[in-house]
C-alpha cells in the first residue's frame, strides 16, 4: 500500500496549458467534409454542428445525406367506402382491364385496407418538447433546410406502407420524373426457405421449375390469386405515388440534387429519382391530388409474368411468383428512347436474390395488360 501511495504523484497527468494543439485544427476542410459525408446520418451531423464553430460551418456543405424517419404522423382519417367486387372471368388481359376500368372509386378503400394511416401521412424526423408539455415534430424538409449542397439524398421510412401477411413476399421499385416513369413489382404468396421445417425442398433446377410452359393455370382465376395480384399492383402504385408527393418541397428547395432515394427499413419499396428526373419535375409541374396527397398516375401499359413455383439457385422457393412491369401508355421524355422489347430495366430492378428471381420470370410467357389513370 505504501508503494502505491508513493507512485500516486507520478500517475497524475498535468493540467494542459493554453499552448496545447487541437489536432482537429490540423485537418483540412476538405478532409473533414469527407468524414462528414461518410457519416451521412442527418441526426449525427446535427450533433456535430454543436461541437465547434468550424464544424457548424462545414456540416451544411455535406453532399451525401441520409434521413431516417422516426415516425409517420397520420393526417385526418378519411372515411372508408364500400369496396366493389368484380366476378368477371376470362383471359387475364380482358379480366384485368375490366377490373382496372372500375377501380378508380375504390382506390382509397384499398389504400386504407393495406396501409390505413400511411398513404396520406406526414413524416417526422426527431422531436422536441414545445415547452407546454407537448411535442414538436420535424419534417424531413425542415431538417434538411440548412444543407446547401446535397447531391445524394436517401430517406428511409420506419416501415413499408403495405400491410401484408407473414410469409408473403411483396417488393416494388418505382422511378419518377414529374410523374411515373416505370414501376416493377415482385410478389409471391409464400416463400419456402431451404431445409424448412415443413420438409419442402422445392421442385425443379431453376431453369425448368415445373412443366407449366409459362402459362397461367385456370385455378389462378378462381382461387383468388388474380384478385390478390390486382391488390398488390394498385397498392404498390398508391404507395409509390404518395411517396413522390411527399418529396416535392425537398426537390424544389435543393437544386443540387443528383440522386434521391426514398425507401423503408423493411426493404418493401424503393422510389428512385436521378438528376434527369429531378430536373424534369422542376420544369414540368406534377399532376397531383391534394385530397389523397399523392401524385396522379397516368394510363399504364403492364406486362405480367407468373410461375406457380420458382426455385432460386440458393434453394429458396417462391410459390405463386409474380412479376409486373409498368410504364405509362404515353412515356415521359426520360423513357421515350427505350424500346418496348427491352426488359433489362425489369430484371435489374431489385437486389439479390430477387434480381435473379426477376431475371428468371421475364424468360417466361408474357401477359400484356392495360390500366386506366387514377
Amino acid at each position: 500500500m505504501s508503494s502505491l501511495r508513493a507512485d500516486l504523484p507520478s500517475r497524475i497527468y498535468p493540467e494542459p496549458d493554453g499552448s496545447e494543439i487541437d489536432h482537429f485544427d490540423r485537418l483540412s476542410d476538405h478532409l473533414l467534409r469527407l468524414v462528414f459525408n461518410k457519416i451521412g446520418d442527418v441526426k449525427t451531423l446535427g450533433r456535430c454542428c454543436v461541437v465547434s464553430r468550424r464544424f457548424h460551418s462545414l456540416v451544411p456543405q455535406v453532399d451525401n445525406v441520409v434521413v431516417r424517419v422516426d415516425c409517420v404522423i397520420s393526417d385526418d382519417d378519411s372515411s372508408s367506402s364500400t369496396a366493389s367486387s368484380d366476378k368477371s372471368r376470362g383471359p387475364i388481359w380482358n379480366l384485368l382491364r375490366l377490373v382496372f376500368s372500375g377501380i378508380v372509386k375504390p382506390i382509397q378503400t384499398l389504400g386504407q385496407f393495406l396501409g390505413p394511416k400511411k398513404a396520406s401521412s406526414s413524416l417526422a424526423v426527431g422531436s422536441e418538447e414545445d415547452g407546454e408539455g407537448g411535442v414538436t415534430h420535424h419534417s424531413p424538409t425542415q431538417v434538411l433546410k440548412n444543407f446547401n449542397e446535397i447531391r445524394l439524398l436517401r430517406i428511409e421510412l420506419p416501415s413499408g406502407e403495405l400491410g401484408i401477411e407473414d410469409g408473403v413476399l411483396l417488393k416494388w421499385r418505382a422511378d419518377f420524373g414529374s410523374t411515373l416513369d416505370n414501376c416493377v413489382i415482385l410478389g409471391a404468396s409464400s416463400v419456402v426457405q431451404p431445409k424448412s421445417q415443413d420438409g419442402v425442398d422445392g421442385i425443379g433446377s431453376g431453369n425448368n421449375n415445373g412443366d407449366d410452359n409459362g402459362s397461367i393455370p385456370d385455378s389462378f382465376y378462381t382461387n383468388g390469386g388474380l384478385k390478390l395480384r390486382v391488390v398488390w399492383t394498385i397498392s404498390s402504385l398508391i404507395a409509390a405515388s404518395a411517396r413522390h408527393y411527399l418529396l416535392q418541397p425537398i426537390i424544389s428547395e435543393h437544386k443540387t440534387l443528383d440522386n434521391l432515394v426514398l425507401t423503408d427499413a423493411d426493404g418493401q419499396g424503393v422510389l428512385y429519382m436521378n438528376r434527369e428526373q429531378l430536373e424534369e419535375l422542376r420544369v414540368k409541374p406534377l399532376s397531383a391530388s391534394s385530397a389523397s396527397k399523392r401524385t396522379l398516375v397516368p394510363a399504364l401499359n403492364m406486362r405480367l409474368w407468373y410461375a406457380p413455383q420458382l426455385e432460386l439457385p440458393d434453394g429458396v422457393v417462391l410459390k405463386g411468383a409474380t412479376l409486373v412491369a409498368i410504364r405509362p401508355s404515353e412515356q415521359s421524355p426520360t423513357t421515350a428512347k427505350k424500346e418496348a422489347s427491352d426488359v433489362s430495366w425489369v430484371s435489374t430492378a431489385f437486389e439479390e436474390p430477387y434480381r435473379t428471381a426477376a431475371s428468371m420470370l421475364v424468360k417466361r410467357r408474357t401477359y400484356c395488360l392495360e390500366m386506366n389513370s387514377f
